[in-house]
């Protein structure tokens, strides 16, 4: 369903919300607050009614909830003292009094997503769940395809609905799917998981890892860590080197810019933090156009658009700081000799985002690790590069073995 007030549309099958046309960025408890008090406008809906729906009856203080209201209505503008389009009733609870037109979108004959525009792929169903990290943070995973188990650690700019009709990530999630089940979630702070997020040290992603496993009900997997996904799935297979059948790690690194020896990739993070505080989320930045083909210098200016808007979509210009400077502080280098698990370490000859030294010290540092590199500059694979073929082929044939 999409709900439309104003010059606001809350659309549920994305969980987002726009004004004009833009994204705003809201909290997903704050967009299930929104959701529910728009579904029941036609009553009022108490505190113990919210609760019930949005935090699945956990225990939740006044002061949270009173903080997801205010956050709700900053969202789509009802700051007054009127009260316009969220109403407070003392005692009673709050009621959506503005205007709503609802759109009801039929979903295609299949029930499957459509597929990218000028793509060929068979369409697929994506299976979007959540689960509970260890410290209570809500994780959203996705489950897409048949085959072998196949687990995508959590990196830095994810958001399960939005690039799964992305053109940049559709095509790359459809041709993983083809081959192997594929589980995939946003960490915490980003896309559908929880954005208000207290502790960003390591242990905790590698936590919100395990608690996807858990709920996805597998034993025994491969595990592919891209770029800062990488320091995380080398902690877990530490962690668990029996449910880890297969390692695979692409544009991936150690140590974090932050913590490298070298003053000049130090500098390179302190001045990718000041960039993402000052640049994020804003219409038009040219920042996120840079961010964006730094990432994917090789691709098409659709791509590189949506990989921009993926940006803004994804988390808040503080999450993204808070983000960025704790994946560049992880640092898993002391594990590396005790991985017992077959690995093979990929990695672009030209990355822009983590240089290809950093996955030669990974494959040299993990005992027994295969290493290919692949002719590209892209830190993100795209469909129409040479290296596209042979990056998939490495990986099913390495499972396979």
């Amino acid at each position: 369903m999409i709900y439309r007030f104003g010059a606001f549309t809350l659309d549920t099958r994305t969980c987002e919300l726009e004004c004009d046309g833009q994204a705003v960025a809201v909290e997903p408890q704050v967009f299930g607050v929104l959701h529910h008090l728009i579904a029941n406008r036609d009553r009022v809906v108490s505190r113990d009614d919210l609760i019930s729906d949005v935090w699945k009856g956990r225990i939740v203080s006044d002061a949270t909830l009173s903080s997801r209201i205010s956050a709700a209505r900053i969202a789509v503008g009802d700051t007054g003292d009127e009260q316009a389009i969220i109403r407070t009733l003392p005692r009673r609870g709050f009621r959506f009094v503005a205007d709503v037109e609802e759109v009801a979108i039929a979903p295609p004959a299949s029930g499957n997503p459509a597929p990218v525009a000028g793509g060929t792929e068979p369409e697929r169903r994506q299976k979007v769940q959540f689960c509970r990290s260890a410290d209570g943070t809500g994780i959203a995973f996705a489950t897409i395809g048949e085959g072998y188990p196949l687990v995508r650690a959590g990196h830095f700019l994810t958001h399960l609905e939005y690039d799964w009709n992305s053109p940049l990530w559709r095509p790359f999630l459809n041709e993983l799917a083809s081959r192997f089940q594929v589980i995939r979630y946003d960490q915490r702070g980003i896309g559908l998981s929880d954005w208000s997020v207290a502790n960003w040290q390591l242990d905790r992603f590698v936590e919100d890892l395990e608690a996807v496993v858990d709920a996805a009900g597998i034993d025994r997997f491969a595990l592919y860590g891209t770029s800062q996904g990488a320091p995380i799935s080398i902690a877990y297979a530490m962690r668990h080197p029996d449910r880890v059948s297969h390692l695979l790690l692409q544009g991936g690194y150690a140590q974090g810019r932050l913590v490298r020896d070298s003053f000049s990739e130090r500098e390179q993070g302190e001045a990718m933090l000041t960039l993402i505080r000052h640049g994020w989320g804003k219409q038009g930045s040219p920042f996120l156009r840079a961010f964006s083909s730094m990432f994917i210098p090789g691709g098409t200016a659709e791509q590189i658009s949506s990989l921009t808007e993926l940006q803004r979509r994804s988390t808040t210009a503080e999450n993204a700081a808070l983000l960025r400077e704790a994946v560049d502080r992880f640092d898993v280098s002391d594990l590396l000799e005790h991985i017992r698990v077959p690995t093979l370490v990929i990695h672009a000859r030209d990355d822009g985002v983590q240089p290809l030294d950093e996955g030669r010290k990974l494959a040299s540092g993990i005992p027994g690790a295969e290493f290919l590199m692949l002719e590209s500059g892209n830190h993100v694979l795209v469909q129409h590069e040479p290296a596209w073929p042979a990056y998939f082929e490495a990986l099913e044939h390495f499972v396979a073995d």
